[in-house]
């Protein structure tokens, strides 16, 4: 049995469901999760209910944050058309700004070029801009950080042309970076057959050379391994329309570790898709006295064994490679043994 140290790992897509979808995840639960999934610092999407694209609601958003999370969260800003003249305001608070240009709920999807070029115009030049952008999508994002001189972050890529297509962007000089998700990686349209809806999400599961073009660029084009954890409960999953999406934090970790145990990737370069390069991309602040211990033993994941609040996982009785047995932010002790040890309030808010 092989004990490794890592560093606090960044998650910088997940769905924490404050405000509007408490009942699914909330701050507390949430950073638990994180927590136990070896993630000390994580950054939160804006598509709740109301969407994080006014000041009024981020500021009140913020307020809970603070008294729940037990580490450390940034909160992005959203884009839509009717609240674009909020984006100066929440550009002085936000780590990052997220545009949807493919299937989302409510205000936010930006399908209007005016409302673009503002969201690329007004946004400060210092922090980033990601976005949801599937197959033609991809290369309207290239189109605008051509355009604009700015860098640009495409979230959860997960088909062979659009990895292909952010390789030769990188290739031209384009500043361009972009992240995958585990469950892209290690699953794919067999698995959505089998699973049913509890393996559906966004975007859909790909074809196996899907994830054999993801794999192939996994030391080269890939900046970020990211879980876009978005849990719903188990009714809703299993009720007449079933909304996409599955959690991931606790098990984004044990997973790539099981990839470094096959040899599919080093533990060097789990680090900079995992911490590294995270930090740097999105300009976060350094964690100092902080790290993950990790005991690597086979392990079987359990949904009884989670911490998120819907309670379970896709990958409900996959053998894993490794697991989280101590995780220390800042000196102290936050989870240890299968325990979270971190209070609600404990983490710090990233602005």
């Amino acid at each position: 049995m092989t004990e490794i140290t890592l560093p606090g790992l960044i998650d910088v897509h997940t769905h924490l469901r404050v405000p509007g979808g408490e009942h699914k995840e909330d701050f507390a639960t949430g950073t638990a999760a994180a927590l136990a999934g070896g993630l000390t610092m994580i950054l939160a999407m804006p598509n709740t209910n109301p969407p994080l694209t006014t000041t009024a609601v981020y500021q009140s958003t913020i307020a809970q944050a603070r008294a729940n999370i037990r580490c450390d969260v940034g909160l992005y800003a959203g884009a839509s058309a009717e609240d674009v003249a909020c984006l100066p305001a929440l550009g002085e608070q936000a780590p990052a700004l997220k545009i949807y240009l493919n299937d989302t709920f409510g205000k936010l999807r930006v399908e209007e070029l005016p409302t673009l070029m503002a969201c690329f115009q007004n946004w400060p030049r210092h922090k980033p801009i990601a976005l949801h952008a599937e197959k033609q999508s991809v290369a309207v994002s290239m189109g605008l950080a051509a355009t604009y001189n700015r860098p640009v972050h495409i979230v959860h890529v997960s088909r062979r042309e659009e990895i292909e297509l952010i390789a030769d962007a990188k290739a031209q000089g384009l500043p361009v970076t972009c992240e995958v998700t585990p469950h892209h990686l290690f699953m794919d349209q067999s698995d959505a057959a089998r699973l049913g809806p509890l393996g559906d999400m966004r975007p859909i599961l790909g074809t196996p050379d899907d994830v054999a073009a993801l794999w192939a660029h996994i030391d080269t084009t890939i900046d970020c391994i990211a879980t876009d954890h978005a849990p719903h409960t188990l009714t809703e999953k299993w009720g007449t329309t079933p909304p996409p999406g599955v959690s991931g934090l606790e098990t984004s970790l044990p997973l790539m570790l099981t990839a470094v145990e096959n040899g599919r990737l080093t533990l060097p370069r789990l680090v900079e898709l995992m911490h590294t390069n995270p930090r740097r991309i999105f300009g976060l602040p350094e964690q100092p006295e902080t790290h993950v211990e990790v005991e690597m033993m086979p392990t079987i994941i359990r949904n009884e064994n989670l911490f998120t609040k819907c309670g379970w996982t896709p990958f409900d009785g996959r053998e894993v490679a490794g697991r989280v047995t101590r995780v220390v932010l800042r000196g102290e002790v936050v989870f240890e043994n299968g325990r979270v040890l971190a209070e609600p309030g404990n983490g710090r808010l990233i602005l």
